[in-house]
């Protein structure tokens, strides 16, 4: 069974920067996506950024040109850095794992996806 855990996060300024990462063990596959969603109370979830096996990433429009995806290959762990951050970004951000990869952008639907991380706050303040 796939386990994923979330982690960073935290309290920063507008403009500053802040860092999430998600670490995934125990699935067998080279094949798998690994994305991050965010939700705000009231509103559903909300994809932000999804990063395949291959390599690729995709933004949503919201993020795009300020948040960027990292990996670590030697602990399976991959990061997503968010700079230029503003008070709209200011939710719990989840990251999700599948085994397969994407041909179109059913990325963005989160029950695309069959295992999630804890969520981890992220609060930007003015």
């Amino acid at each position: 069974q796939v386990r994923v855990v979330g982690s960073g996060g935290g309290l920063v300024q507008a403009g500053g920067s802040l860092r999430v990462s998600c670490a995934a063990s125990g699935y067998g596959s080279t094949t798998y996506s690994v994305a991050w969603f965010r939700q705000v109370p009231g509103k559903e979830r909300e994809f932000v950024a999804v990063r395949s096996w291959t390599g690729m990433s995709y933004f949503s429009d919201h993020v795009k040109g300020r948040f960027a995806i990292s990996e670590d290959y030697a602990t399976n762990t991959l990061s997503l850095q968010m700079n230029d951050l503003n008070i709209e970004d200011t939710a719990i951000y989840y990251c999700a794992f599948t085994g397969r990869a994407f041909s179109n952008r059913s990325y963005v639907r989160a029950q695309e996806y069959e295992s999630w991380g804890q969520g981890t706050q992220v609060a930007v303040v003015s």
